[in-house]
């Protein structure tokens, strides 16, 4: 079995918190099974009896009735019964439908439309049954409504959000073990979601494929009332190939021109942009000015929450080595609770004809943790020596005392240069380093 306990670790330390656990995330990413199988098994081993962990699975059809709101609410209080604690796991929650309150309809259950402000929602009857004081509530979901980032502004602070990804370096390590090296560079093509990491290489490939057209796109075409999603395909692709790439809406409006000969306006592209990040599919790294000490500009990089599904839509064909091990640095740290932004400052040069000009340098990443702080320059190669100076001319032009690191996808340890640089080996700093 894959262990996921970083995230079962959150789960126990807000057990009997008062709140409902709002569990969200990627579609596939292993949601149901983190509360369906180890989360439960954890209560049974610390002496819960299973006839008090109730389970319904909405998205089976046996459960259809309990889709609506107000038959839910009553059928899990039924279940309840007595002042002994219950942990409740509502499954796909998002398949219970909004009805018009039946106080304005004769105590009928009419489905609301989204016009309608009076309803009683899966909000509600979450909400509802996390103030029994016997029932402690899980619950998890996918699609239109649950994949979004905004559900939570739906509990404001009356709930305990714990959004999960796929498995993380560290996570699939401990599964597939062997070679550290090899382990990153197939980690590095296929990702970490659950089901591909069981699978062999060619259905590894077939399945991340068909999740974007069978899964992820049909939710934000659902979510967001597209018409087609043509246009929302073939961004992805633009965005896949520029992974790690300073952009803007009117560069990928540009690119995409250059491109697929079409054009695209920047107001479409902020709003696709948009629905790919509240799906949890794209994230979003922001520049910091580090002299000035604030975020700037429109300039973004964009990174996918997991290098599988970002080669899936390049078809797996000419994978860039270099954006893959940023992307999963960039994710790697977010996943150890660092904050991090693309690190760039201006500095004072001359040109050729001794002319001062002003130029923008960038570091990959500004990563933050507690007391530590890191700049971190990522690449393949180190060998050749005009590679090396590009990658530490930033870290020279800076006078800080911020550790300045480059890693490496290499299998070295860790070693220090004159000046004082770390130089480190990828699956080290993902696994030992940043921990």
């Amino acid at each position: 079995m894959i262990n996921r306990n970083k995230y079962l670790e959150m789960l126990i330390a807000n057990k009997d918190n008062g709140f409902p656990k709002v569990i969200t995330g990627i579609r596939r990413c292993g949601k149901s099974f983190l509360l369906c199988n180890i989360f439960k098994n954890y209560l049974i081993e610390n002496k819960v009896d299973s006839d008090h962990i109730i389970i319904i699975d909405l998205d089976n059809d046996k459960n259809a009735y309990l889709r609506d709101p107000i038959a839910l609410g009553q059928h899990v209080r039924r279940l309840c019964k007595g002042k002994k604690k219950y942990y409740v796991i509502l499954d796909e929650i998002q398949l219970v439908y909004t009805l018009i309150n039946p106080m304005l309809t004769n105590n009928k259950h009419v489905l609301a439309k989204p016009s309608d402000t009076n309803v009683i929602s899966f909000v509600d009857v979450v909400l509802g049954l996390s103030r029994e004081e016997n029932i402690d509530l899980y619950i998890t979901g996918s699609n239109s409504k649950m994949l979004s980032s905004d559900i939570i502004t739906e509990f404001r602070d009356k709930a305990k959000h714990i959004n999960i990804a796929p498995l993380s370096f560290e996570e699939y390590y401990e599964y597939v073990k062997g070679s550290e090296y090899e382990a990153l560079y197939n980690y590095m093509l296929y990702g970490g979601m659950p089901l591909a990491v069981i699978a062999s290489d060619e259905e590894k490939k077939e399945y991340l494929k068909n999740l974007f057209e069978t899964t992820y796109f049909k939710d934000i075409i659902e979510r967001n009332k597209l018409n087609k999603s043509e246009t929302l395909d073939e961004l992805c692709n633009v965005v896949s190939s520029t992974t790690g790439c300073l952009m803007n809406s009117i560069k990928i409006a540009d690119t995409f021109a250059s491109v697929k000969k079409e054009k695209i306006s920047k107001e479409t592209i902020e709003n696709y942009l948009n629905y790919f990040k509240d799906s949890y599919i794209l994230r979003e790294a922001r520049r910091f000015d580090i002299k000035g000490r604030k975020e700037i500009g429109a300039l973004k990089k964009y990174y996918f929450c997991d290098t599988g599904l970002r080669n899936a839509r390049l078809d797996f064909a000419f994978p860039d080595e270099g954006q893959m091990l940023e992307n999963i640095i960039y994710n790697e740290l977010i996943y150890n609770g660092y904050s991090v932004h693309v690190g760039v400052f201006d500095s004072v040069e001359k040109d050729q004809n001794k002319k001062s000009i002003r130029k923008t340098n960038e570091i990959d990443f500004i990563a933050e943790k507690g007391y530590r702080k890191y700049y971190i320059q990522v690449c393949t190669d180190t060998s050749q020596i005009s590679t090396m100076n590009r990658e530490i001319r930033p870290f020279e032009l800076l006078k800080d005392e911020t550790r300045k690191i480059i890693v490496v996808n290499k299998p070295i340890k860790e070693s220090r240069t004159e000046d004082g640089y770390t130089i480190i080996g990828a699956s080290e700093f993902l696994l030992k380093f940043i921990k």
